[in-house]
């Protein structure tokens, strides 16, 4: 008998669509710049989404990436784990089905994971914030 498959690591018991809205809820009420939403499935099995936003500053992504993992480990119990905050220049939060990038807009024209990501085309952009609104 095979072994039953183990869930992704980190992955949590909360609907990922509705942890994707919880999650571009936050930052669009921390005032995020540039909201993109990235769907992985298919293409990678780190998660089922990857959001990307900017803030003004290293002080702002700093308070958007601490609201948000305050938001999901209070909604999903959660605990996401967090990289990047000391200089706060590019944040990475893990919140198991969704990993989140929070950049100042400078650091994140220079990585440009979209275009990484393959969404670099006008004919296949990332989903903005108003659709998933």
């Amino acid at each position: 008998m095979p072994a039953p498959s183990s869930p992704r690591k980190n992955q949590t018991s909360f609907d990922p669509e509705m942890l994707l809205k919880l999650v571009t809820d936050s930052l669009d009420d921390d005032q995020a710049l540039e909201i993109a939403t990235i769907p992985l499935a298919g293409k990678s099995s780190i998660a089922d989404y990857m959001v990307i936003a900017s803030g003004r500053s290293s002080r702002q992504v700093t308070a958007m990436a601490q609201k948000l993992a305050d938001r999901i480990k209070a909604a999903t119990g959660y605990v996401s784990k967090i990289e990047g905050l000391p200089a706060a220049d590019w944040v990475l939060l893990d919140a198991g089905d969704i990993i989140i990038h929070l950049f100042r807009p400078e650091v994140r024209s220079f990585y440009n994971l979209e275009r990484m990501w393959g969404f670099g085309d006008e004919s296949d952009q990332p989903v903005s914030q108003s659709v998933l609104s």
